[in-house]
């Protein structure tokens, strides 16, 4: 029976079937219509994702003379009011929950439901910001930058969280593993490339970080939180609930 339904699909021309791929051009619509059937196959594509979608795999499912950047600035229009948005970010775009709904998702299914990782330490913090601002980067390397050994712990640590990866060796004896951060990293911290991370020297300007206080061991103010095992939680960027 199942069989001869899918019979019945293939000669009726159902969409679904593999011999009738998806027509991204729509020259048979009006302007109108196309257009609102591209934002709405967009839209699908992103809300379906379970990670952020980036422009090539979009444009399979438009056709040639569609704009993404517009039907992008529609989507997002049409969102304003809703408790979602569409971001980009590491690369991509993705919906995800507005900030001031995070308190919301907390409370319904806790942090672990709401999207969350396990606060960072201090220490942990101050070696993803090296990582993130001079990688790739040797463990002796950030050990040197801070006076004292990074111990391979922490680093597994930031490894376990997928913020961070092995790079390219590096060309000193031994050639030891760098260290470069992770497409987890810009999606976490809602960065869309690294070159949406603070300027190192703006920063310094702006009298928000110094080299002599990152040695110390200080946290730029605004990036602490009061969680943490034992130490002082922070986090880089306020992330949002995806």
């Amino acid at each position: 029976m199942a069989g001869r339904k899918n019979v019945q699909r293939m000669r009726s021309g159902d969409r679904r079937s593999p011999d009738h791929p998806v027509d991204a051009e729509l020259e048979h619509l009006p302007p109108e219509l196309r257009w609102r059937e591209w934002l709405l196959r967009v839209e699908a594509v992103i809300f379906a994702a379970s990670a952020p979608v980036s422009r090539s795999v979009l444009a399979r499912v438009v056709g040639k003379d569609c704009n993404l950047d517009l039907i992008l600035d529609d989507i997002r229009e049409e969102l304003r009011g809703r408790p979602y948005e569409l971001v980009a970010v590491a690369g991509g775009f993705q919906h995800r929950t507005r900030r001031n709904y995070a308190d919301v998702l907390r409370g319904a299914f806790g942090p672990e439901g709401g999207g969350e990782k396990k606060p960072l330490s201090q220490s942990e913090t101050l070696v993803l910001m090296c990582v993130a601002y001079f990688q790739p980067i040797t463990r002796a390397e950030l050990s040197s930058f801070f006076g004292k050994e990074v111990s391979r712990d922490l680093i597994g640590t930031l490894r376990g969280q997928a913020f961070i990866a092995s790079g390219p060796r590096s060309p000193k004896p031994g050639a030891p593993y760098t260290y470069v951060t992770t497409k987890t990293f810009l999606s976490h911290f809602s960065l869309d490339t690294l070159r949406d991370l603070p300027d190192i020297e703006a920063l310094e300007d702006a009298g928000l970080l110094s080299k002599e206080k990152l040695l110390a061991g200080d946290i730029p103010a605004g990036l602490a939180t009061e969680e943490g095992d034992g130490e002082e939680g922070t986090d880089i960027v306020e992330d949002q609930v995806s």
